[in-house]
């Protein structure tokens, strides 16, 4: 065996079907029409790539009809930059519209285009006929979340059947091509945990994980522990025995994993959120992602990977690792599945490669992909501009790709699914879970941990930042001026050399709009000198800064909302410094980070515009807002978390970051108190003119972004804002309770 696992690419092509409507993965990412992507994959220094030429989308009307011309750009091209695809006919799907997961015929129909593909690639060595068979069966068949939507048990083992026969036809057919093809066959790769009393349930799901695996390597038969179970579906044994005859073992066992493939089961269901409550089999339980019950996490996927071995001893590549987290979880997670299946490999396991999924990322698999709600997932490139962006699982991937030591100082920490803060319900101290803590891998390196410092430790955004990194186990010093004044030399040179930090965010600065109309040296110095000098300390320590500027550089003749790249010309004093200190700081520092933004609320602050405007209205007061200036709100805790991505990632230059929607002052608050259900009667609209502000305004000052919108809208943002301003009030009643000492 080689001494090292490959690194390897995936693309997430699903093209599934609910009802008539068909959802295409490539089509939302772009990468439909992105043949340069190839270049970008490449580039990340992966070996080989799971890449589709999918039924559904090449031949949909049959192959009298099917046009080859994008695999026929696309696939030789991967050839010459040296990455072997590993080709996809059917994924998460149910073939055109002719045919289904329970059409007899599926299998047949699929092999003639599986044949076909071959004859055109006969070069082609590593296909992938069908995706994830038993869990596609599952959604399909059994949970009715895709075609044809059944709710059964029947229809869920027919849906296996239909793929797992799919697959052996298909490379059949093309082993009639190429007698060298190799089958690498994906499927999750998970693990039920479960209290005594589930123990049956436990048993029977991690009997049943292995299906699609089973039926194509023969093991099927009346001695398979699901034999009863699959016999009482009503399906005729001899379907089952048709493996037996046509095994078509994988030539490589296509392991996927994620945060929710290992689940704990429980009967004591008056302990858990009423949406994990379920009833299947007469079992009346919760079924819930293990890291959000058990108070010792599970080891992970290495001695999942050692399980696979053992059972099939066939060569094993992890062909799906991802996770929808921040980023440096995002980081963590992948660092860990590398170093599992390194640690497999070195103990014996035949372990080929670890597969970095949704290279483009992927939209909306948190409703499983039902729906087209814009949710959005980056992978190690970020599609929202329409140009993929490298974020920072790009740059791990390059480290990976060429055995060099991962670099990045946020994988100093541990990743949400190893925090105290995870759960869901009280931790449950698991046997299994409890026998694997000697096995539990930790991440923390020699070296001390490099903290971010961030500035205004007595301001909403610096408090904000401090209270999120927490949140995201993100090493953080927040500095008051007398620790670093940001505006004298020697305090950043003192505050750098104690700390050392991997990144500085300049959360602070001078506020107060209407006063810097006579204060403009303070203003000044704050918001212009003060960045230039982090600036300049920064790029000669090398550590990477974040500053934030305002919509208020501009001067609101534009009439509709600002990109990055329009010219500034502030009314004020403020934007003027603002203005000054984005031109400063790219100067001295072009890898510099600077966001715009504008109109802040969150649940955190008692004095910003939303939490003013509910407080006052809730009491029947009145409450005055400039009807005639259009901003765009931002809510404080996506701003942050949007910011902290941004930075690890080391994205640098001017972005636009707000909550997107263009209203009035008083539009927000009539929108926030609607939200909120509270009487906007004493909501007086006003034009800016009427406040007697000292400074200009401009009228129009919302911003948009080229960069893409990173921020959820302004609807959701309000909902979570009320979520979370009753939960930081309760927080609050409670330490003043704790604090009540009682005469």
């Amino acid at each position: 065996m080689n001494q090292h696992i490959e690194l390897w690419g995936g693309l997430e092509c699903t093209v599934n079907r609910v009802l008539d409507d068909y959802f295409s993965q490539m089509e939302r990412n772009g990468h439909a029409g992105r043949r340069e992507d190839l270049e970008r994959f490449a580039s990340l220094g992966i070996k080989a790539i799971r890449y589709p030429v999918l039924w559904e989308r090449t031949a949909p009307e049959g192959l009298d009809s099917a046009d080859w011309s994008w695999p026929d750009e696309r696939l030789p091209h991967l050839r010459r930059l040296g990455v072997t695809p590993i080709v996809g006919l059917v994924h998460h799907g149910s073939g055109p519209r002719h045919t289904s997961l329970i059409d007899p015929q599926f299998p047949e129909k699929l092999a003639e285009f599986a044949g076909a593909v071959a004859q055109r690639y006969p070069w082609v060595e590593y296909y992938t006929p069908v995706n994830e068979p038993l869990t596609t069966a599952r959604f399909s068949g059994l949970y009715g979340v895709w075609y044809p939507h059944g709710h059964d048990e029947r229809t869920f083992i027919q849906a296996l059947l239909t793929q797992c026969k799919a697959v052996v036809l298909s490379m059949r057919a093309i082993r009639a091509v190429n007698p060298e093809a190799k089958l690498v066959q994906t499927d999750d790769l998970g693990k039920t945990y479960s209290t005594p009393e589930m123990a049956e349930l436990a048993n029977f799901y991690n009997d049943r994980r292995w299906l699609s695996w089973d039926l194509l390597c023969g093991k099927v038969g009346p001695e398979h522990p699901m034999w009863r179970y699959l016999l009482d579906t009503g399906i005729p044994e001899q379907d089952f025995l048709w493996f037996r005859d046509n095994a078509c073992p994988p030539d490589i066992i296509g392991a996927n994993y994620y945060i929710t493939s290992e689940r704990w089961v429980d009967h004591r269901v008056e302990r858990y959120p009423e949406r994990f409550v379920h009833t299947y089999h007469e079992y009346h339980h919760a079924d819930i992602e293990a890291p959000r019950a058990l108070a010792v996490p599970t080891p992970g996927i290495g001695p999942l990977l050692q399980e696979c071995w053992e059972r099939y001893r066939l060569p094993i590549a992890v062909t799906e690792a991802h996770i929808d987290s921040n980023r440096e979880d995002q980081l963590r997670w992948l660092l860990e599945i590398w170093e599992a299946a390194q640690e497999a490999r070195d103990s014996g396991a035949d372990v080929r490669a670890v597969t970095v999924w949704a290279l483009l990322g992927s939209y909306d698999w948190n409703c499983l992909v039902t729906a087209c709600h814009g949710y959005y997932e980056p992978g190690p490139f970020d599609v929202r501009s329409g140009r993929p962006r490298p974020t920072a699982v790009a740059r791990l991937m390059r480290e990976l790709s060429v055995r060099r030591e991962p670099s990045h100082p946020v994988l100093q920490g541990q990743g949400w699914w190893r925090r105290p803060g995870r759960f869901f319900c009280p931790p449950v101290a698991s046997r299994d879970a409890l026998a694997s803590l000697s096995a539990e891998r930790q991440h923390a390196r020699e070296h001390l941990v490099q903290p971010v410092l961030i500035s205004g430790a007595t301001g909403t955004l610096g408090a904000a930042f401090a209270r999120i990194c927490e949140t995201r186990n993100i090493a953080y010093r927040l500095m008051t001026r007398q620790e670093m004044d940001i505006a004298d030399p020697d305090s950043v040179e003192a505050a750098i050399e104690r700390h050392r930090p991997w990144a500085i965010i300049n959360a602070g600065g001078y506020v107060r709009v209407d006063d810097a109309e006579h204060d403009v040296e303070r203003c000044m110095r704050e918001n212009a000198y003060g960045p230039s000098v982090l600036a300049i300390a920064c790029i000669r320590h090398d550590v990477q800064l974040l500053t934030f500027s305002s919509d208020l550089v501009f001067d609101g003749a534009k009439g509709t909302p600002y990109v990055e790249s329009d010219p500034v010309n502030p009314l004020n004093v403020y934007g003027r410094s603002k203005a000054e200190a984005e031109q400063r700081v790219l100067e001295n520092c072009p890898d510099a980070l600077v966001v715009r933004t504008s109109a802040f609320f969150g649940p955190w602050d008692k004095h910003n515009f939303v939490t003013l405007a509910l407080q006052a209205l809730a009491k029947g007061e009145s409450f005055a807002a400039a009807s005639d200036m259009v901003v765009s709100p931002t809510y404080v805790p996506d701003l942050v978390h949007a910011c902290l991505d941004l930075l690890i990632d080391r994205a640098s230059g001017i972005w636009h970051l707000t909550n997107a929607q263009p209203l009035s002052w008083a539009d927000l608050a009539l929108k926030a108190c609607e939200k909120a259900g509270i009487d906007a009667g004493r909501l007086e609209a006003r034009p800016a003119a009427s406040f007697g502000w000292t400074a200009a305004r401009p009228a129009w000052s919302a911003l948009h972004s080229e960069h893409g919108l990173l921020l959820p809208n302004l609807d959701d943002a309000l909902t979570r804002y009320l979520g979370q301003r009753q939960t930081a009030a309760e927080e609050d009643e409670a330490g003043q309770a704790a604090n009540y000492g009682g005469g």
